[in-house]
């Protein structure tokens, strides 16, 4: 059967489907998936390797949400007030935090406290992120086709971490109970844990709350009531956005909407990060 599916996907595929600058065997399998697993040509995860390390990439397609201290949010401060509209263009964000694998891969050493291919990378400031992703954004130039490699923004975290369009409304990030979901203070042992080894969101990106705080673009600034369009934060504030929550994490900073922010050049064993993509 599963041949029969691919010989079939073959016949189809005259297209660069998964948008990785050629037509191969990469997009049969595209093909292959939206025939079998019903999903949209399009809106296909993307699989980048660096040095034979993969890394997968999940769409979130534009949409306009909430964003803030929506009615879920139990106890919300001040800073996440008020829920204001905002609207977002399409985009991609990685499928899981950043490995200590990966970032080897690309800096060539590991700062990570707790040290395993598999656990997300920690101890890494903002500024530490931005030099590994402009050495991940040369090192695959060829696969970008003039795209660039970034932190979301935290509009774009927080319209992911929601599920996106298939939003279903969940108090933490793919479930009403945190400890489907997330590695924080009440489960962790004081320790971060390989990635994806909890349940997805609706979207199937994995730890977008626990584990390790995640560093977005954004400098800290007070929300407006306004409606915005692909807001990038404060023009001002030196701090730097995290969100998520970590390891230690009472479940109050690991709500959706919860905002944290550091000094950019704060390294600690709770911070890590996670990409993001045009499309």
């Amino acid at each position: 059967m599963l041949f029969a599916g691919i010989s079939a996907a073959a016949q189809v595929s005259r297209s660069d489907v998964n948008l990785d600058g050629d037509v191969n065997s990469a997009d049969v399998v595209a093909i292959y998936n939206t025939i079998i697993n019903g999903e949209e040509v399009g809106t296909i995860n993307q699989v980048f390797a660096v040095h034979g390390v993969a890394f997968t990439m999940v769409p979130v397609d534009g949409g306009t949400f909430m964003m803030g201290a929506t009615a879920e949010q139990e106890k919300p401060y001040d800073d996440e007030k008020p829920a204001h509209q905002v609207t977002l263009s399409s985009y991609y964000i990685g499928r899981t935090e950043v490995t200590q694998e990966l970032w080897e891969a690309v800096m060539g050493s590991n700062p990570s406290y707790w040290k395993d291919d598999r656990l997300p990378v920690e101890q890494v400031s903002w500024n530490d992120c931005q030099e590994f992703i402009s050495k991940l954004n040369i090192q695959l130039a060829s696969q970008l086709d003039g795209r660039k490699f970034r932190l979301p923004t935290e509009a774009e975290w927080e319209f992911a971490a929601r599920g996106g369009n298939k939003r279903m409304g969940y108090l933490y990030i793919g479930s009403n109970t945190i400890d489907d979901v997330a590695w924080y203070g009440g489960n962790s042992d004081s320790m971060t844990h390989p990635v994806a080894s909890k349940q997805s969101n609706e979207l199937g990106i994995y730890d977008m709350i626990g584990n390790v705080w995640e560093w977005c673009s954004d400098r800290k600034g007070t929300y407006s009531g306004e409606p915005q369009i692909n807001p990038t934060g404060s023009e001002s504030n030196s701090s730097r956005v995290c969100r998520g929550g970590d390891w230690n994490s009472s479940t109050s900073s690991c709500r959706t909407s919860y905002r944290n922010s550091n000094d950019p050049t704060m390294r600690h064993g709770g911070i890590g990060l996670r990409l993001a993509l045009s499309k």
